[in-house]
């Protein structure tokens, strides 16, 4: 069982603290990361505005180049960061947590497509499409409770309203259709 597996699912209400949190967060981590972090972004859904989330700070931070795991690691570490193996290729990922409960995602990204990226086409669609926030929440209510121990099973359990939107957001901009799963 991976340790994400192990964490609770749980989706709460909108906080608009989670900027803030973002804010703060971003400040440190480009103290800690400099001078290898060349731009970093509040992802997910605690960065859209009154969406129902799991209260999980996902931060994307693009790096030139991308190094070995232990150079962020060394980094990290001490402002109480630790490595989580996901078997993602060209990334890595780190997890903060308090009281063993996880409280931020740092993903470490090559710059080289950073801004293309389908979950930066997923959050400004929705920003931009405030119609969806609502619906996205009741889908997430719902499978929280349905994959309340299983983390994974979860994300995989919203792929139809994540394809739905990211379908929309690459016709939106002209783009052509790709499926939302890295194989």
């Amino acid at each position: 069982m991976s340790e994400s597996s192990r964490q609770e699912v749980k989706v709460v209400p909108y906080n608009p603290n989670w900027a803030v949190e973002y804010e703060k967060e971003k400040t440190e981590l480009l103290k800690t990361l400099s001078p290898h972090i060349v731009a970093i972004e509040h992802v997910g859904s605690t960065s859209i505005p009154h969406q129902d989330a799991k209260p999980i700070i996902d931060i994307f931070a693009a790096v030139e180049p991308l190094f070995d795991a232990a150079v962020y690691a060394n980094l990290l570490n001490p402002h109480g960061y630790d490595y989580a193996e996901t078997g993602m290729v060209g990334r890595h990922l780190f997890a903060k947590a308090q009281a063993g409960i996880r409280t931020h995602h740092l993903h470490i990204l090559p710059i080289e497509g950073f801004y293309q990226r389908k979950e930066f086409l997923f959050r400004d669609y929705l920003r931009a499409h405030p119609e969806f926030v609502q619906e996205y929440g009741a889908v997430k209510s719902k499978l929280a409770e349905e994959y309340d121990s299983d983390p994974d099973g979860y994300t995989r359990a919203k792929t139809d309203f994540i394809q739905r939107v990211h379908d929309l957001a690459r016709t939106e901009r002209g783009l052509p259709l790709e499926n939302v799963w890295e194989e």
